[in-house]
């Protein structure tokens, strides 16, 4: 295990309306040691990438330039469509138009699944070795399994998750590069129990883990620090974004009935990092513990918070927290003491 801090690198998902080399010069500029890069925007295409020599090499002098460091990238949108079920315009918003193409179904999973083959080649190529992201799922629309949904639905989700996502992995294999899944509402596995079945439904391959983001199991009510603790061999990447649990009142439902972010009437929101209740220092500890040793990112999401006064104010928090580890124990000296008293 390392003695040193992790690093702290920003997610650019949240950033990418903006030029990545205004994001990196703000990264920079408030201490970040480098970024996950999105890709999203023009912060990293792909498909341009796999194409383009010189468009690759223009990402990393960006990088270069402001003396950051990449230490994995980030293709929640495009491993979103590989599974879901409906595919809609939801998808077309989020898609570039090469992975969208005419918006016919099935064509759209295949060239997402594409697409992210193609990102854990881009990934090698960038010196990475973990990529980040979403998976879809086809049986999320039946999460209050009502009207009835008989348990053959449900097995035959998961089978086509793994049939859709062994053939991606094995890429990702061949370039020695690891899927970081994020746990979320609306994947494959968004909690406990179906990250344990995710798991099953792919022989525990060894390409496949989690991106920890707590923020998402706080509302569910699962605990994220021992979900570090029960997968610490699958902790892949960490994400760190918060969530403000309101106390009950008898109206708040943690489905947010569908009210817009930063609503009062929400039960919950997601806010920056060290203002909301999510137990960070339990979290790290657990984190060094598992012998994670990759960086920490920060993902800024605050619908009462300016963007800027929260990227910075997240990395001081996090930087708080993640002290060097000692590099004797603590009680190392009465050991010693006993054995000159010999």
């Amino acid at each position: 295990m390392s003695l040193t801090a992790p690093p702290v690198t920003l997610f650019t998902g949240q950033w990418v309306d903006l030029p990545l080399e205004e994001v990196a010069a703000l990264a920079a500029g408030w201490g970040y040691d480098g970024l996950e890069l999105a890709c999203s925007g023009e912060h990293l295409d792909v498909w341009r990438a796999a194409e383009d020599a010189n468009y690759l090499a223009s990402r990393k002098d960006i990088l270069d330039r402001h003396g950051l460091k990449l230490f994995a990238i980030s293709n929640h949108l495009a491993g979103q469509a590989v599974c879901d079920d409906p595919i809609d315009f939801r998808h077309q918003a989020i898609l570039r138009p090469r992975t969208w193409g005419d918006g016919e179904a099935e064509a759209v999973r295949r060239r997402a699944a594409e697409e992210m083959a193609l990102t854990a080649r881009v990934a090698r190529q960038l010196g990475v070795d973990i990529v980040v992201g979403f998976t879809g799922s086809k049986i999320w629309p039946y999460v209050a399994m009502f009207p009835p949904v008989p348990g053959h639905v449900i097995d035959e989700g998961y089978e086509d998750f793994a049939r859709r996502w062994r053939p991606i992995l094995n890429v990702f294999r061949n370039e020695g590069v690891r899927f970081a899944h994020e746990v979320h509402p609306g994947e494959i596995a968004y909690d406990y129990w179906s990250s344990v079945r995710a798991l099953e439904a792919l022989d525990h391959d060894p390409a496949f883990g989690f991106n920890w983001d707590p923020s998402h199991m706080m509302w569910q009510n699962i605990d994220p620090v021992s979900f570090i603790h029960d997968f610490r061999q699958r902790i892949y990447h960490v994400d760190c974004k918060d969530t403000r649990l309101k106390p009950k009142n008898g109206r708040y439902g943690v489905l947010g009935s569908h009210l817009p972010w930063g609503d009062a009437r929400r039960g919950w929101d997601f806010v920056s990092v060290g203002h909301g209740d999510v137990p960070w220092e339990d979290a790290f500890r657990a984190l060094r513990s598992a012998g994670y040793a990759g960086p920490i990112s920060i993902e800024w999401e605050d619908a009462g918070m300016d963007r800027h006064h929260g990227a910075a104010d997240a990395l001081r928090y996090v930087k708080s927290l993640l002290w060097k580890l000692p590099a004797r124990g603590f009680d190392a000296a009465f050991a010693e003491n006993a054995a000159t008293d010999l």
